[in-house]
Formats: structure tokens, sequence, C-alpha cells
């Protein structure tokens, strides 16, 4: 029997405000252990809880971009759970009365696009963080807890179950990681947890509108980790359901490492959490008008950028995703852009050597001026400086943010192309290669390309690419 794999996320992610959500204390990353807390966000007798304007605002407008329906009157509710990274046991969210409703998202497929349903965004606050004295909770000698994350708020985005694949899960997320930063609503770091995504996936014979039973995944810390955890659970339970078993309801844990999925603990039913109303909060009601604002305030959106790169710039469609899915890259781009029109070489040089020295150095793209690196180029085109020079002269800029043209005066790095300065290294360097000289002169083109690699490794990749070329011929006939 064939199965369809059926998959629905759900997406926790940090609120970029600076205050956390039901009090002041800092949202800040990195400090020092149980420093951000008060009798708030720690739950202590006798305090009270006072909502948090931006985060509602960056909620709402986060919910507007994902064409979620917010909802005028929405409630805060709590979650009662016993866990140590909960100080107050309960979480406070939001239930059947969630900030919006519905929504959703496009992913590009190979051939076409479709579109994801979202079935609710609310808001609640974040748990605090458990530090384990080993490689995870599993074998931990023991767990120490940092309330510092406790009270930042949380912003949960529920897809509906209308995702195939893990590949599907991840072109999804990566879509919604550029959505939400084009919004600056979060900073979307997954290594600091800011974004997390926990996966609902089961199994059913194809074609079957039936759900099966349903595992939950937790412990995915990237977009590659979401597809792989998917995708071997998918696997895990296609094997238990070809041999006659039956899947249990429970709650599994990715190893990053061993690549594999292992059980937690029996899946938990909205009815476990025994919600009830917040007592100590009022009801969340928006102003149409305030809805309205920031509706008005929506910048432009990944998919609307992506048409206009293609229709600006004539990219291709996945140049135009990846300066969409890495906005500063795409800020980068266009900033060159205005400087240096030769686009279709710009995209070239920003998707290969560009994105390849930033990896190397480890560094970001803020030391570069995007005006610098399209004077660059411009020295390339101009015949000012070969190509070689220029990746040695990118690198630099990468680790310095360096003036280009100032490394060429200074350093004399322009083309060598007069006859006097290059006849004589070729000269030497046929001397030096009677093989590839008798190879070129019984017509293997090679041995040429071979020569002018000797020029140009003696000249320091300052030689004229056109120039040497013609003078390497003319003295090899």
């Amino acid at each position: 029997m064939k199965y369809e794999v059926v998959i629905g996320l759900e997406i926790h992610l940090e609120l970029l405000t600076r205050s956390k959500l039901f009090c002041g204390c800092s949202t800040a990353f990195g400090l020092g252990p149980n420093t951000n807390c008060c009798p708030v966000c720690l739950g202590l007798p006798g305090s009270l809880p006072v909502f948090n304007r931006k985060a509602i605002e960056l909620a709402v407008t986060a919910a507007l971009a994902l064409k979620s329906e917010v909802q005028i009157n929405s409630r805060f509710d709590r979650k009662n759970y016993f866990y140590p990274d909960l100080p107050k046991a309960y979480q406070v969210s939001q239930y059947d009365q969630p900030l919006a409703r519905g929504g959703c998202l496009e992913i590009e497929l190979d051939k076409s696009r479709r579109k994801v349903s979202l079935e609710r965004i609310h808001l609640e606050e974040e748990a605090g963080k458990l530090v384990h004295a080993g490689e995870s909770i599993i074998g931990a000698n023991y767990s120490l807890v940092d309330y510092n994350r406790a009270g930042i708020p949380l912003l949960e985005i529920v897809t509906a179950p209308n995702l195939y694949s893990g590949h599907e899960a991840r072109l999804f997320l990566e879509e919604l990681h550029s959505v939400l930063l084009y919004c600056s609503v979060s900073d979307c770091k997954m290594e600091e947890g800011s974004l997390r995504c926990d996966a609902n996936i089961s199994l059913r014979p194809a074609g079957s509108p039936t759900l099966g039973t349903r595992t939950e995944v937790k412990n995915m810390n990237s977009f590659r980790s979401v597809e792989m955890a998917l995708e071997f659970e998918a696997k895990r339970q296609e094997s238990i359901l070809t041999a006659g078993g039956s899947i249990i309801q429970e709650t599994f844990h990715w190893d990053e490492e061993k690549k594999h999925t292992f059980p937690l603990r029996s899946k938990e039913e909205s009815s476990d959490y025994r919600y009830f109303p917040e007592p100590d909060l009022l009801p969340l009601v928006l102003e149409s008008s305030y809805v309205e604002k920031l509706a008005e305030r929506l910048p432009m959106l990944p998919q609307e950028h992506r048409l206009k790169l293609l229709d600006q710039y004539q990219l291709k469609v996945k140049e135009a995703v990846l300066l969409t899915r890495n906005r500063e890259l795409g800020d980068f781009f266009e900033t060159a852009a205005v400087s240096y029109s030769d686009y279709r070489n710009l995209i070239n040089w920003v998707q290969g050597d560009l994105l390849y020295q930033l990896r190397e150095s480890g560094r970001d793209l803020k030391k570069i001026d995007p005006r610098l690196f399209a004077e660059l180029l411009i020295m390339v085109d101009d015949g000012k400086i070969s190509r070689p020079v220029a990746k040695e002269l990118l690198a630099e800029m990468v680790q310095t943010g360096a003036d280009p043209g100032e490394m060429v005066e200074n350093r004399h790095l322009g083309l060598i192309s007069s006859r006097e300065s290059l006849m004589p290294v070729i000269e030497q360097v046929i001397l030096e290669n009677p093989d590839a000289v008798d190879n070129y002169r019984q017509g293997k083109k090679k041995a040429l390309a071979f020569l002018v690699g000797k020029v140009m490794a003696v000249t320091g990749g300052r030689a004229d690419p056109a120039e040497l070329n013609r003078l390497l011929k003319e003295k090899l006939k």
C-alpha cells in the first residue's frame, strides 16, 4: 500500500521587543543566568501582568503579512502544566479566542507555486530554558534552569495539515523566515532559539481523506534539521504500518548527531492543559483603525520583491529567491545596481565570489560598501585590473571594507598590457615549457591556456588577458 505524508507545523517566534510580554524585564540574549527576572515573569504571589503594546503591534503586523484575519476581540488563557522551566506551573497563552485566524503563505515548488493554509496565530509568553549536563535531555546527569527567557513575547503560528514532505516543510519555513524578517517582527535566529519549530506528522493511505495517528517531532534547530527529521519520521512510520503495526501518539526528539528520532513522552491533548481564562488580564480589544494603520505600514513582502527583481533586473527565479531569502544580500545587490548596470555580471559576482568569500571568512556584509563593490566590477570591465586581482581585492574588502581603487593605486595592481613588459615574461615561459609549445604547434589548443596560466602566475594575475593571448600567438607562430 502506498502512503501519503501529512505534516502540520507549529512555529514559535520570539518577537523583537526590548522588554517582556507582561513586565519590564529585558529580552536581551546571552546575559548571565537568571539576571533578567522579576516577580511578574517568575509568577511570585501578588505580582500582576501588564500588556506590552509593542508585542501586540508586532504580532498584528505578522498576522497581516500572512493574510490572517486579525480578531478585534481576543483573550488570554492559562495553559496548565508542570515543567521545571515554567516557574508559574502555567503559561499565559491564547486558546479558543486567538489573535488571528486563517491566513496562507505561498511556497515555490519545482514547477509551480502552492498556498499553504494557516489555522491560527496567537500570542503567548515564553518559558524558561533548561541547560542539560550532557549532550541532550536524555542521559543528562542533571539540568539547570535559566529563567531569563521566561516571559519573552512569543508568537505561535500554526499551519493546517497540508504539507506533504519534509522538503515542503523546509520550503515553507524558509519563506516564512523571509516574510518575518521583511516585517522586522523578529530576528529569527534559530541558533539563539528565537525561531523554533515543532511538527506533527502522520501517514495515511494515498488518496484517503482521513488523517492517520500523528506524532510530534521537537528539537529541530535548523531548516535542514526539520527536513531530515521529518523524512526520517515518515520512513519510521511507513515501516511500522507496512509491517502491520500501528502508530502510537507520542512526542519525539530529533537527535542531530545520530540523525534519528526517539520518543520522549506520550502526546498531550488540549484537555490535558486544563485551559481557563487568565483572571489577571482583561480581554484584548483592538480598534479597527489601529489594525488598518498597521496594514498600511506593511513593507514590500518577499513575493512582491521577487517579482520586482525579475522584472527590473531580469534575474532568474532562483536568483531572485536567493536575494529575498537573505534580505541583507538583496539590499546589497540593489544598492550596487544603482552604480553598476550590468545586472547579469553583478548577480554572478554576488552569488559566486562574494558569497564564497563571506562563507570562507565567516564575515557578514556589514564591512562592504555595495558602491565600492560596484567600483571593483567597473575596474575589471574597464580593463584596469584583471579578474584574479579583483578576487584578491574582494577578499580584503570582506575582511576590512577597504576601498578597491585605493588598493590598486597604492599597490600598483593595474593590468600589465605593454609589449615591453609582457614579452620578456612570455619568452621566459616559452623557454621553460617546451612540451606545451610543441603541443600547441601540433594543434592542441589547451596548451595555449596552460602557457597563459604560467604568464599569469608570474605576473600575479596582472597581465592583460587579451594582449597576452595576442602576443603569445604571435611568438608561437
